[in-house]
């Protein structure tokens, strides 16, 4: 390989490597060792396998490039770093061509990040979804709730008429469940009114929930803080915020008490974030706010669909509550994500810092 040759390709803003017909790395420019946390030196010479701890796709596109001596694309490469967390890249492999200036026999390969695009089209996806979930909501709330008030007020009328006193038993069963069907009701209406929005301090928020938990969960848990005392105030629905981050944190609480976890600890942080992009705006500054526990973590069987109304991991769980949280969160243009393994379950709040009322709160701009 030519000098010359490396050196074009050591002034790419992208990231290339160039790997021979073995599957050995040979070269590796700059920007390719600042996208893969790579030093080129080390890894110049070794196999794919020994670099990549997930290079099947890869090794399969090299293959394919080679074959068919034509260039192919992989749009969404998943691959890992031996000991660092996976990376989500477009990549092109093109052969060399005999004769090049590189005097190689192997494959030109190019890598591009595509973790924002991703996580914008995640993020989007969330957005419809929480949308979506509001209006179901509502409509089911509304179709369910005048025809419990008739049920109730048909058991009260027919338990004053009940002559037998070992009656009364089943009229007061109906309407009490009437009742608690009435109150689950109220709760899916509960996130349609309006915010009211201002000034508030996220910390203030957080201590409220813990004093909560704290309350409720007295010496069955553990409440850890780590706070960033240096974060702006931002502009939203104090009481809103408050209910969308206590049903998160009682949800780990719950999780944590009902198997029994030995030192059940949840951990409450925050920290500054800068150029993020929420509800398809982007922000200079963001607070991220996360709730995460030592518990067994989410069912994997409910983890695509754990924000969907109705759905809960508990067998005496309403299936609201995230539903509540992510909506209330939305509406203050964040979002609501979370990761769940056994034994590290963090559920993370995006918030923008935004200043009132210009991008302030949704339906106060």
């Amino acid at each position: 390989m030519t000098a010359a040759a490396l050196s074009g390709l050591d002034l790419l803003a992208t990231a290339v490597i160039l790997v021979d017909d073995s599957d050995v790395l040979r070269h590796m420019n700059p920007a390719a060792e600042n996208l893969l946390e790579l030093s080129s030196p080390h890894v110049v010479g070794h196999g794919i396998a020994d670099v990549f701890a997930d290079h099947d796709l890869l090794a399969s596109a090299l293959r394919y490039a080679r074959k068919n001596n034509c260039s192919f694309s992989e749009h969404d490469l998943a691959i890992a770093v031996t000991g660092r967390p996976r990376l989500h890249l477009a990549c092109t492999v093109t052969p060399i061509e005999p004769g090049s200036a590189f005097d190689l026999e192997g494959c030109i390969v190019e890598f591009r990040q595509i973790e924002q695009q991703l996580r914008i089209a995640r993020e989007e996806r969330v957005l419809d979804q929480s949308v979506a979930n509001r209006e179901l909501m509502r409509n089911l709330a509304h179709e369910i709730k005048n025809p419990l008030g008739g049920i109730r007020g048909a058991a009260q009328l027919l338990d004053r008429e009940l002559e037998n006193p070992a009656l009364h038993e089943y009229t007061q069963v109906i309407m009490k469940e009437a009742d608690r069907l009435q109150a689950l009701m109220s709760r899916l209406l509960s996130p349609h009114r309006s915010p009211r929005p201002a000034h508030l301090n996220v910390h203030e928020v957080l201590e409220r929930v813990r004093s909560v938990l704290l309350a409720e969960f007295h010496k069955k848990i553990t409440i850890k803080r780590d706070y960033d005392v240096s974060l702006p105030q931002i502009y939203g629905d104090n009481e809103q915020l408050i209910q969308a981050t206590l049903n998160v944190a009682r949800n780990a609480a719950q999780a944590l008490t009902e198997s029994n976890t030995p030192d059940g600890t949840i951990t409450l942080k925050t920290r500054a974030a800068r150029q993020v992009t929420l509800a398809r705006k982007r922000y200079r500054h963001a607070i991220e706010l996360s709730i995460t526990d030592n518990g067994p973590g989410i069912p994997p069987e409910i983890g695509e669909r754990v924000f969907y109304p109705l759905v809960s991991g508990r067998d005496n769980g309403s299936g609201l509550g995230l539903t509540i949280a992510q909506n209330f969160v939305s509406q203050h243009n964040g979002t609501l994500t979370f990761e769940s393994a056994p034994g590290k379950t963090c559920f993370t709040v995006l918030l923008p810092v935004a200043e009132a009322p210009e991008s302030g709160v949704q339906g106060h701009a």
